[in-house]
């Protein structure tokens, strides 16, 4: 230990600085040993198995998220809220139950989830789960609107938190050559929600069992779930990027130990070689000075906001209105809310199908194409009277839809480094929020004085902005580590 200290003192540091020098380089050298060897992981049964058990957490997020669009026929119908509002913030409008979500995810995204940096990826998507269950149980026992905004927004808290940290963790764990298909394949296995909740409502909300209203069943079914996987999902690890970056190195090699030895006992081969990846033996700056605002981020942080504010607004637009949008075109209750799991059903096949070039077309040009599908889409869906064709074209929107969140979920992931990603991504995701708030009462606002065609119009627009906002400033990420991506 002399030798070290004195060459620190002929340089004129202390003894204390050159020892965290010391540690910060071997925490690295360290960290890039954990990253390549996940990186050379193959895409076998255990690493889908990982993913799956995040995404059936996520499962009730997402069920949570859509819950809006396919019980607020219902609740208009039991008299709590108005579907549309002559002023543009009133909360017994159903544009209110929209926003109270989206105000929730705002706080979970910005306000909880950069926890996850501080505490753990694992406690913080364990504890936003139960979050989300409790404050849904009570919400759905409320009769006052101005009680079920409240809850609503509580429950969004958990939802807010949990989606970002899911997409933090798998991005930290799955190989860079198959970012793109792990996320389609969680988010595949996420929105089998949305056909779940939309058949579901369709059963239910039109009818009341047991004297209860079907909204409520609905919600109880998602509660009651949530539970269940809850407890499942204790068993799932840390993540080893983040426990590097807590100096506890031992506990991560531990985690990548065991996840290879499953690995090559299911398998019954040995792992490839581990290929040292091109990343600086030291950072241009020290961690704890660099954040999403530092200049090696900020024009990635600002082209994500920008994204995403108005990417919310095209998505949820169309996927929290669709029961609504197509009985404001003469479509009976009955009808629209199975119309509506018809189109659902597009949701999980979108990312499963995206699987086939998730990884083999640069990130930018699918979420770029995927936006542009939505606009051209939305105008010709607003156009249309044929049940048939409405169909045709809500399920087309949705797959775009689809395409396009996964697409972006993966690539907001990849673009920064391990010890902000999580606070990274909850500010950018964030301002998705205040637009699918905001656009809870523009889209009620629209349609009662400019109808359905005003709607999407509203949504092609938005789209267009997505789409020249990731095509001029949009890095591209395809093949690279997170370490490359990152520095």
């Amino acid at each position: 230990m002399h030798g070290p200290i004195d060459v620190s003192l002929a340089r004129g540091m202390s003894p204390s600085t050159d020892v965290e020098e010391a540690l910060a380089d071997t925490r690295r050298t360290v960290g890039r040993g954990i990253s390549d060897r996940l990186d050379r992981l193959p895409a076998s049964r255990p690493v889908w198995f990982l993913i799956s058990m995040l995404a059936l957490g996520g499962w009730f997020e997402i069920y949570d998220m859509f819950l809006t669009a396919y019980i607020g026929p219902g609740l208009v119908k039991a008299g709590i809220f108005a579907k549309t509002t002559a002023t543009i913030f009133d909360l017994h409008g159903l544009g209110a139950f929209v926003a109270a979500l989206f105000l929730g995810l705002f706080i979970g995204t910005i306000g909880v989830a950069f926890i996850a940096d501080r505490l753990g990826r694992r406690k913080v998507f364990v504890g936003a789960l139960l979050c989300y269950t409790f404050a849904a149980a009570i919400m759905s026992v409320q009769t006052d609107a101005v009680w079920i905004v409240f809850w609503r927004v509580i429950a969004g808290i958990g939802v807010g938190a949990e989606l970002v940290t899911i997409d933090t963790y798998v991005s930290e764990f799955v190989p860079a050559r198959m970012r793109g298909r792990a996320f389609a394949f969680l988010q595949s296995i996420q929105y089998t929600s949305i056909p779940t909740i939309a058949f579901l409502s369709w059963q239910l909300v039109p009818i009341a069992p047991f004297g209860f209203d079907g909204w409520r069943w609905v919600v109880w079914i998602g509660c009651a779930g949530a539970v269940l996987v809850w407890i499942v999902r204790l068993g799932l690890p840390e993540s080893p990027r983040w426990l590097i970056q807590q100096g506890r190195g031992q506990e991560a090699e531990h985690i990548v130990a065991r996840i290879e030895a499953k690995i090559e006992r299911v398998t019954g081969k040995p792992l490839p070689a581990v290929v040292a990846s091109a990343v600086p033996a030291r950072p241009e700056t020290a961690p704890e000075e660099v954040g999403p605002w530092h200049a090696r981020y900020r024009k990635r942080t600002l082209m994500l906001i920008v994204s995403n504010f108005f990417q919310s607004i095209g998505y949820y637009g169309f996927a929290s209105w669709v029961p609504t949008l197509l009985a404001e075109k003469g479509v009976a209750l009955t009808h629209s809310l199975m119309y509506s799991f018809i189109i659902a059903i597009a949701s999980p096949l979108g990312p499963l199908l995206a699987m086939l070039v998730a990884d083999r077309i640069e990130r930018k040009w699918l979420i770029a194409g995927s936006a542009t599908s939505m606009a051209v889409l939305g105008i010709v869906f607003a156009q249309q009277h044929d049940p048939v064709i409405v169909v045709a074209m809500g399920l087309l929107m949705t797959l775009a839809a689809n395409c396009m969140t996964f697409s972006y979920r993966t690539y907001q992931a990849e673009l920064f480094p391990t010890h902000i990603r999580a606070r990274a991504i909850g500010m950018v995701y964030s301002a998705s929020r205040v637009s699918a708030m905001l656009s809870g009462f523009l889209i009620a606002f629209f349609l009662r004085h400019l109808g359905v065609p005003g709607v999407f119009a509203l949504i092609a627009g938005s789209m267009l902005v997505v789409f020249i906002t990731i095509v001029a400033f949009g890095p591209r990420v395809r093949g690279l580590s997170l370490e490359q991506i990152s520095q």
